[in-house]
C-alpha cells in the first residue's frame, strides 16, 4: 500500500503538501470503508443468491428466479425486508452484552480483511506478522458468538454459543498447526513474502509441493469450515435442533450484522486458503501482457492496470472456493457433536502434528530436484481432482436442468 500511495504522491501535486503519514492514514481509512460498504455488502448479495440457487439446483429446483432478472435483486429484497424489520431487545436478555455482541463478530470479520493483499500493492496494512494477526481476530468472532448466546437469556441461543467455542477452540488447533506447516517452509509470518516464495503456475503454489502440504490444504480447508461454522459443522446454529442457534433471538438491523460476517467469513475462507496454498495474487505475465495490449507509458496507469490483474486472479481462484464451500453445504450432513469433535482430536490434530515433523524433515533433508519433482506430479494428481469436480458439477446442473423441465411444478 505504501508504494502504491508513494507512486500516487508523485502523480498528484496537491498531495505532496501533505504530510506523509496523513496520506497513508487516509487512503487506509478509505480503502476500509471501500471494503465494507462497497465489497463486503455486494459480496454477501451476491453469494446470498448464487447460494440459493445453487441449493436449488442441487436439489432439482430451480430456486428464487422472480425478483429481478433471474431472482439476482431477490437478496436485496430481503435485506431490505430485515432492515426494515424492529429491533427487538427481550425483556429478560442482557441488554448491553445482547445489543454489542454482533458488532464484536463483526469486527473481528472486517479486521481480517486488514491483512488481507488483494495484490502485490493493494493491501490496507502490510505487516511482518499478517499470518498470527488473522489467527487473533477470530478470538473477538468467539466472544462476539458467546456473548450473543448467554445474553440472549435462551436455552437454544447459550447452546449454540457454547458449542461455538468449544468448535472453534478445537480446530483452532489443526489450523494453527497446518500455518505453521507453512511458516517453516516459506522462512516467514509475512503473508506477502509466503505469497511471493509460491508463482504463478500450479506446481509452484504450495499445495503442490509434497505430499504433506497437500494434505494440510485438506486440513486446513476441513478446519477453517469449522472455525465459521459452515456446512456440514455449523453446530452453532443447528436449524433442525436449536432453531437458530446463537442468533435466535436477534431481528432487524443486528441480525443483518451476523448476516454479513457469516458472508464476509465465506470470503475470508477462499482468501486465506488461496494465500497460503493457491499462490495468491501470482499472475504470471499476464500483467505485462495486459500492459503491451493498452500501450500504457504512464506509471500510475501501469500500476492500476498490474494491480486490477493480479487482483481478478486472486478473486478468482477466492471465488472458486467459496463455490465448492457452498457447494459443500448443500451436499453434505451435518455430523454430531461426537462426531466433530472425534474429527479433531483423533483425526485432524494427531494428522497434523505428524506433517509437521514430516515438513521439518522434507525443509532439512530433500534436494530441490525432488522438490520439483514432487510437484510435477502432485499437480498431475490435483488436475485430474480439479476436472472431475467440474465433470460432476456439469453433469449436476444437467441432471437438474432436465428433471426440472420433466417436472416444472416440482
Amino acid at each position: 500500500m505504501e508504494n502504491f500511495i508513494t507512486n500516487m504522491i508523485a502523480q498528484c501535486s496537491w498531495l505532496q503538501s501533505l504530510p506523509k503519514w496523513v496520506v497513508v492514514f487516509g487512503f487506509q481509512i478509505f480503502f476500509s470503508v471501500l471494503i465494507l460498504f462497497a465489497f463486503v455488502a455486494i459480496f454477501a448479495m451476491l453469494a446470498g443468491y448464487v447460494e440459493r440457487r445453487v441449493a436449488g439446483r442441487i436439489q432439482s429446483r430451480i430456486g428464487p428466479n422472480r425478483v429481478g432478472p433471474q431472482g439476482i435483486l431477490q437478496s436485496l429484497a430481503d435485506g431490505i425486508k430485515v432492515f426494515l424489520k424492529e429491533d427487538v431487545v427481550p425483556t429478560a436478555a442482557d441488554p448491553i452484552l445482547f445489543r454489542i455482541a454482533p458488532y464484536f463478530v463483526f469486527v473481528g470479520m472486517f479486521l481480517a480483511f486488514v491483512a488481507i493483499p488483494f495484490s502485490a500493492q493493494w493491501v490496507i496494512s502490510d505487516f511482518n506478522l499478517g499470518i498470527f494477526y488473522l489467527l487473533a481476530c477470530e478470538a473477538l468472532v468467539v466472544i462476539g458468538i458467546v456473548m450473543s448466546g448467554w445474553a440472549s437469556n435462551n436455552k437454544w441461543s447459550l447452546i449454540g454459543g457454547m458449542r461455538s467455542a468449544a468448535q472453534i477452540v478445537s480446530y483452532e488447533v489443526p489450523v494453527s498447526l497446518t500455518i505453521l506447516m507453512i511458516v517453516l517452509w516459506c522462512g516467514t509470518m509475512d503473508i506477502q513474502q509466503i505469497i511471493l516464495s509460491q508463482g504463478p503456475m500450479p506446481w509452484h503454489w504450495h499445495v503442490f509441493q509434497n505430499p504433506f502440504l497437500f494434505i494440510g490444504f485438506f486440513i486446513f480447508f476441513i478446519g477453517s469450515l469449522a472455525e465459521g461454522n459452515r456446512m456440514p459443522f455449523d453446530m452453532p446454529e443447528a436449524e433442525s435442533e436449536l432453531v437458530s442457534g446463537y442468533n435466535t433471538e436477534y431481528s432487524g438491523f443486528r441480525f443483518i450484522i451476523f448476516f454479513f460476517a457469516e458472508f464476509a467469513n465465506l470470503y475470508l475462507i477462499g482468501a486465506i486458503v488461496t494465500i497460503l496454498f493457491l499462490g495468491g495474487w501470482q499472475a504470471g505475465v499476464l500483467p505485462e501482457f495486459f500492459v503491451s495490449i493498452f500501450g500504457a507509458e504512464n506509471p500510475w496507469i501501469v500500476a492500476l492496470i498490474k494491480n486490477f490483474t493480479q487482483l481478478f486472479v486472486f478473486q478468482a481462484k477466492a471465488l472458486v472456493l467459496v463455490f465448492v464451500i457452498i457447494q459443500l453445504r448443500w451436499t453434505l450432513p451435518r455430523v454430531r457433536v461426537d462426531q466433530l469433535m472425534a474429527l479433531c482430536w483423533k483425526y485432524l490434530v494427531p494428522i497434523s502434528f505428524v506433517n509437521l515433523l514430516a515438513i521439518s524433515f522434507w525443509v532439512v533433508f530433500v534436494p530441490e530436484i525432488g522438490t520439483k519433482i514432487t510437484a510435477g506430479v502432485m499437480t498431475t494428481f490435483g488436475a485430474i481432482i480439479f476436472i472431475y469436480f467440474f465433470y460432476r458439477v456439469y453433469w449436476q446442473l444437467k441432471f437438474s436442468k432436465a428433471k426440472i423441465r420433466m417436472n416444472p411444478f416440482s
